[in-house]
């Protein structure tokens, strides 16, 4: 396995439009780096530079100690899973898996123990006398991983390969890539890997780190827990976490007692936060995520209160949106926390709970919160 560098990476289309902004990215040497953002935040434009199957405009690639901008994709040492797994439909799964080892003339029994092997370690050996159109999709999927696998490249690509699964098989292959990554590395060969997905639940819950995107940025690259926990900007923070962070409009005051308005409410700021910000006032973006607002009688101190416009039951947890100066917010509330479960139109009070709120500067986005941490 090798090293990945993406240093002053672009991509500019002839028609002028510019897909990637200079982006610079290093992924580890068994490293599983997820690449997430919204549609249309070249993410896969990103993974198809990498792969040679689209040509940079600027910047360099490495893989291990090869600059590879202009070595062609069958001979930079990468493996790509696509999205619609792209079998020989001809072809049986066992001629599928080692399709690659036949064309580099690899010797026969060379050939038959590393399908053998690959498809213990997938556990698809009773499949291999079938043709695609005799697979599920996940059995599908895990023909097209092996078929990388076998290969023993130096990185593995992913391309939103679980987007066509239904979310029960999504699930079930999560864990069944992230066992096989884990234990790759265990038995000594570790694959570095680069996964793209729009799913954030498949990037917080697969990434040794996940890059986040936005336009042909990197927004921020980070582990899942400081993603959730200190994204660098607002938009990190909206697009992280569900239901999505709450962030509105505010006034942070830092004089006497430290305290934000929203509206006509105020509510105090924690004190270890309005020591941070001592020397910031003025026009900020509150963040707090669904899961930190405590629901409380209308009337409690230092909360917000609203009128619940929406509730979404659940089941273990309910999602209450609850309209405050024309503005929504969610709290997540637990069902067994509850005596009764509030209805549309009820009178309510949210309070954040104080040190985990955000503040973000009203025009550069950036979260001022994580000041002097």
């Amino acid at each position: 396995m090798a090293e990945l560098q993406l240093k002053s990476v672009e991509k500019t289309y002839g028609s002028g439009f510019k897909a990637v902004h200079g982006i610079d990215l290093t992924v580890g040497e068994g490293e599983f780096m997820v690449l997430v953002g919204p549609s249309g935040c070249a993410k896969s434009t990103t993974l198809r530079m990498i792969a040679g199957l689209e040509t940079i405009t600027g910047g360099e690639i490495r893989i291990g100690d090869r600059v590879v901008n202009d070595i062609v994709p069958g001979k930079r040492g990468i493996a790509m899973v696509f999205q619609n797994y792209a079998l020989y439909p001809h072809m049986k799964v066992k001629n599928n898996l080692s399709f690659g080892l036949r064309l580099k003339r690899r010797p026969k029994a060379e050939i038959d123990d590393a399908t053998q092997d690959v498809s213990k370690v997938l556990e698809i050996e009773e499949l291999l006398e079938r043709l695609p159109k005799q697979l599920s999709g996940g059995q599908a999927q895990r023909v097209a991983v092996g078929r990388a696998l076998i290969k023993h490249p130096e990185v593995f690509l992913f391309d939103e390969p679980l987007s066509n699964l239904d979310a029960k098989l999504r699930a079930y292959m999560r864990v069944r890539i992230t066992d096989l990554h884990k234990r790759l590395k265990a038995e000594g060969r570790p694959a570095t890997v680069v996964y793209v997905t729009h799913d954030q639940v498949e990037a917080m819950t697969m990434g040794d780190r996940i890059c986040v995107m936005r336009e042909g940025h990197i927004m921020q690259v980070a582990d899942p827990a400081t993603l959730y926990e200190r994204p660098a900007n607002a938009f990190v923070a909206g697009f992280i976490g569900m239901p999505e962070m709450n962030i509105v409009d505010a006034v942070l005051m830092t004089n006497r007692v430290p305290h934000i308005t929203i509206g006509d409410q105020t509510i105090q700021v924690d004190e270890g936060l309005g020591e941070r910000l001592s020397e910031t006032t003025g026009p900020v973006k509150f963040g707090i995520r669904p899961q930190h607002l405590e629901l409380c009688p209308p009337g409690t101190e230092n909360a917000l209160s609203g009128t619940v416009t929406t509730v979404e039951f659940l089941g273990h947890e309910i999602n209450l949106h609850i309209g405050i100066h024309g503005q929504i917010f969610v709290a997540v509330v637990p069902s067994d926390h509850l005596t009764a479960i509030p209805k549309r139109g009820d009178a309510v009070a949210l309070k954040p709970i104080g040190h985990r709120i955000h503040l973000f500067d009203r025009y550069s986005e950036e979260n001022i919160s994580l000041a002097g941490l």
